[in-house]
């Protein structure tokens, strides 16, 4: 095998890979939305056609929910050679609010940029472009070795955006099909938007819908202000009571299964210079919040938190109407570490809210979802093997690191297909995923692509 040759051919036609890219970002495949059924389908298709021009037998795999993409491309398995699962998600996020969008969020631009040029379109850094990454480099292995490395079976998702219904009951399905030495993943990013990262630890997810219900229709205030129960009032007082004024979260029990830093783990932080007051200047804040007694990098990496999300009810459309509203909603998270179980905690904050009801007001509980936190063992070899090849593509010392965010399919790749993952991919953390104007570095897709073509390159040869 030759490695420079691939890396060289990546080099010379990144261009080309742009355009696959823009393609698929055209699709908007908006997972939440059942609008966009078919466009979801079409963004599987898209890509098992592209995985077939490279020699995998590729799939689109039929759920309840939105396809999964399944292909298997290189060598049978054989001693001495991995079997590596990579893992992304075609869908996307809603684009809302549109008007907060500089260009079309589904006709993808090439913008130049005081940080360099970036790809404008919602999806392009979470997670197409990210998973695009690999298949290019896939693309390029074979192209000038004629083969792939090793057995690669690829798995994408069609509902990461929508809390992944399918996900769990098809990995036990499919369990067989899927299970390999171990598994990567490609929904993260760079540390500090410069150095290449494998996270290690993750944040759990438990989210929460609730309405307050009160009157059995909106109350004019003049007839019933002062006598009838707002629900506005009574889910802000619950929100406010779910916080103290240090920033600790009051649901009782809810740190009862939080470990503490190792020595060792703190001191490997500190040593990554974290600077919080870039990352909140960057959105135009100054004053870090939550736990006081915690450092910034323990409050987005280790520690939990509860979030309001959303909040509304009542009238709020142009002009003044004064009503008591008859309900009031509120979307709420809760990020989770350690040994916290979602359903303790769901438990935990049903109590809390009903607690809080007066006779007259009930609390309807739905579309709550969670999954726990996910720890991932660096004993693994190919996890410093890993290491080794994204330092020598960066020029820069890669890092374990922990992530704020949630990613669950790495916790059900150890519990159902008993295998560890490495997350590893190459956003960085202005490019507002999510969010409007959602943008991909180019530079961060060229070697992204270029490093993953060398972390293949060394889990084959050194395996």
């Amino acid at each position: 095998m030759s490695l420079d040759t691939v890396l060289h051919k990546i080099d010379g036609e990144i261009d080309l890979a742009l355009d696959r890219l823009i393609s698929l970002l055209k699709i908007p495949s908006i997972s939440t939305d059942p609008a966009y059924k078919g466009d979801c389908r079409t963004a599987a298709e898209t890509i098992v056609n592209d995985l077939a021009t490279i020699g995998f037998d590729a799939q689109v795999r039929d759920t309840p929910g939105h396809p999964m993409v399944v292909a298997h491309g290189g060598p049978d398995p054989v001693d001495g050679l991995p079997h590596l699962l990579f893992y992304g998600h075609y869908d996307v996020q809603p684009v809302d609010p549109l008007e907060l969008w500089n260009t079309p969020p589904f006709d993808p631009v090439i913008e130049d940029t005081p940080k360099g040029k970036v790809i404008r379109a919602r999806g392009s850094s979470d997670d197409k472009g990210q998973l695009m990454t690999f298949i290019e480099a896939m693309r390029a292995w074979e192209a000038v070795n004629g083969a792939l490395p090793c057995r690669i079976t690829i798995f994408l998702e069609g509902e990461e955006e929508s809390g992944s219904p399918s996900l769990v009951p098809f990995l036990k399905e499919h369990a067989g099909e899927l299970t390999a030495d171990i598994a990567m993943i490609c929904d993260t990013g760079l540390y500090d938007g410069r150095v290449p990262a494998i996270v290690t630890q993750l944040r759990g997810l438990l989210a929460e819908e609730i309405t307050l219900k009160a009157a059995n229709r909106d109350l004019h205030s003049g007839f019933y202000g002062g006598l009838a129960q707002n629900p506005i009032h009574l889910l802000t007082r619950i929100i406010a009571d779910l916080r103290d004024d240090s920033g600790t979260v009051t649901l009782p029990g809810f740190y009862d299964d939080v470990p503490e830093l190792s020595d060792a783990l703190r001191a490997q932080w500190q040593g990554l210079n974290f600077d919080h007051a870039r990352m909140l200047e960057d959105v135009g804040l100054s004053v870090p919040a939550g736990e006081q007694d915690r450092t910034p990098l323990e409050k987005v990496w280790s520690r939990p938190t509860c979030e309001v999300n959303g909040i509304w009810g009542g009238y709020t459309g142009d002009g003044f109407k004064t009503v008591l509203p008859a309900e009031a909603h509120a979307k709420i998270s809760f990020r989770l570490v350690g040994q916290q179980d979602p359903d303790k905690i769901h438990a935990a904050f049903v109590d809390f809210v009903n607690a809080r009801l007066p006779d007259d007001v009930e609390c309807v509980f739905s579309n709550g979802h969670g999954a726990p936190a996910s720890v991932m063992s660096t004993d693994n070899p190919a996890f410093e093997i890993a290491r080794g090849a994204l330092s020598d593509e960066w020029g820069v010392e890669a890092a374990f690191v922990g992530a704020g965010g949630s990613i669950p399919v790495a916790g059900h790749f150890k519990e159902v297909l008993g295998m560890d993952a490495m997350l590893i991919g190459f956003a960085k953390e202005d490019d507002a995923i999510h969010s409007p104007n959602e943008k991909y570095d180019v530079q961060s897709f060229h070697k992204g692509i270029r490093s993953w073509t060398r972390i293949l390159a060394a889990l084959a040869e050194r395996s």
